[in-house]
């Protein structure tokens, strides 16, 4: 006999949309959807909703923007949604108050294959350090972040030609569809969960700060073409070259040898001075400008 689930959503940015979409369209009671409250955004510092709060209104549902969570009034109005379960997608971290409130818990999606790659920047992270393989996993909630008890995970290849962007996109979807599966065997009472298990070769996702996204020139090439990737579109990796900071948004592995820095037709190419060989340079955006191509940069930049 299936249980009748009556739930809780919690998420703020694009990639918590779809677990919240395909669980309406599938015609799950959800209760009332908690988000992060408006906040001004872009060069016109305009208030902006959050993309979940833009698709829960667009659905007819219930939102909440607390900006303490563990705030008296909030705590009354999310008991009084009576849910017995929550998901949680790309959302901020939760006091024990709100996680262990609900009858059946509190599951979390997270875009690696736990417990590899706990933290604020997973995708980021398995691209960085060359990973060929990462996922993504729900699990309940627990006192330690990103440390609970694993319910599902799927599987996904990363792409030589893959970056942040691109794997974020494939792991939003497969990530949707691992909620649902989740909520269904939730809804069986058909769950059966598993510890995770730390070795020494775990590896961690810490947030990633602008101020450590510089590119280290004296690092192998395929060091540093990952980082690259692993950090494009956002927040790019980045470095300066006569003064000015130069962001890359991709690149590609080269083994010729370059006796100068950087090498340069001031035409179609930009080589870069790496340990091993050259990073060829090929989208790019000079501080204040636009992001262009290689060809586009050198027309207006000779160097």
């Amino acid at each position: 006999m299936s249980k009748e689930l009556r739930i809780v959503f919690m998420g703020t940015p694009e990639f918590a949309v779809p677990s919240l979409e395909i669980l309406v369209k599938n015609g799950f009671n959800v209760a009332g959807v908690i988000t992060a409250p408006d906040k001004p955004a872009g060069r016109g510092r305009k208030i902006q909703q959050s993309a979940v709060k833009e698709y829960a209104l667009s659905a007819g549902l219930k939102v909440l923007q607390p900006e303490k969570l563990k705030a008296p009034e909030f705590i009354d109005e999310l008991k009084s949604l009576n849910a017995n379960l929550q998901i949680v997608v790309a959302f901020r971290m939760l006091p024990e108050i709100v996680w262990d409130m609900p009858e059946i818990g509190t599951f979390n999606l997270h875009a690696s294959l736990l417990p590899q790659y706990r933290g604020a920047a997973p995708i980021n992270w398995a691209i960085i350090n060359g990973e060929t393989t990462t996922g993504c996993t729900t699990f309940f909630l627990k006192h330690e972040i990103d440390t609970g008890d694993i319910i599902l995970q799927h599987e996904e290849p990363i792409h030589p030609e893959d970056n942040v962007g691109t794997l974020y996109s494939r792991l939003m979807n497969k990530g949707a569809e691992l909620v649902l599966k989740t909520v269904k065997l939730i809804a069986e009472d058909n769950i059966v969960t598993r510890p995770q298990e730390i070795s020494k070769d775990t590896k961690s996702a810490p947030k990633i700060f602008k101020e450590t996204c510089e590119i280290d020139w004296k690092q192998p090439v395929e060091t540093i073409h990952n980082f690259i990737r692993g950090l494009s579109p956002y927040p790019a990796a980045w470095f300066m070259l006569n003064d000015k900071q130069i962001k890359v948004y991709e690149s590609a592995i080269s083994y010729r040898e370059l006796n100068d820095a950087y090498e340069t037709d001031n035409k179609t190419y930009l080589y870069m001075k790496a340990n091993d060989g050259a990073i060829s340079i090929k989208e790019l955006q000079l501080q204040g400008k636009k992001k262009m191509s290689i060809e586009e940069f050198l027309r207006g930049n000779k160097l």
